[in-house]
């Protein structure tokens, strides 16, 4: 029984000991302080952002953070959103134009018969 007492006991000590060191290496686990106003640890263009912008997004890896394939799997809906919006928008855009040209045809010929 005392043999065993004193294994316990030794065991504590080093995961005591284990514990300390890590705990001064790795420090108390303080937040990091924030980045200045503009900045970002990713590149992203400062303009319009498309589908490929967001593709190419990498992030630095860490010892605890989230799971790269949940990352990669959000990055590639957003992208995918992303460049049908921007579809869309060009077909909308181009329709706009479209049926503008059209109401500015007649509206010319109309008062040049004049």
């Amino acid at each position: 029984m005392g043999t065993a007492l004193i294994y316990l006991m030794v065991v504590a000590g080093v995961a005591a000991v284990v514990f300390g060191m890590a705990a001064v290496v790795f420090g108390r686990g303080e937040e990091l302080a924030p980045l200045p106003p503009g900045a970002t640890p990713t590149r992203l263009p400062a303009g319009e952002i498309d589908g490929d912008d967001v593709r190419e997004l990498r992030f630095q890896q860490a010892l605890r953070g989230y799971r790269m394939d949940e990352v990669d799997w959000v990055l590639d809906r957003l992208a995918d959103e992303l460049d049908r919006a921007g579809a869309e928008r060009d077909g909308l855009l181009a329709r706009v134009a479209e049926l503008e040209s059209e109401l500015a045809g007649p509206g010319l010929r109309a008062k040049g018969e004049r």
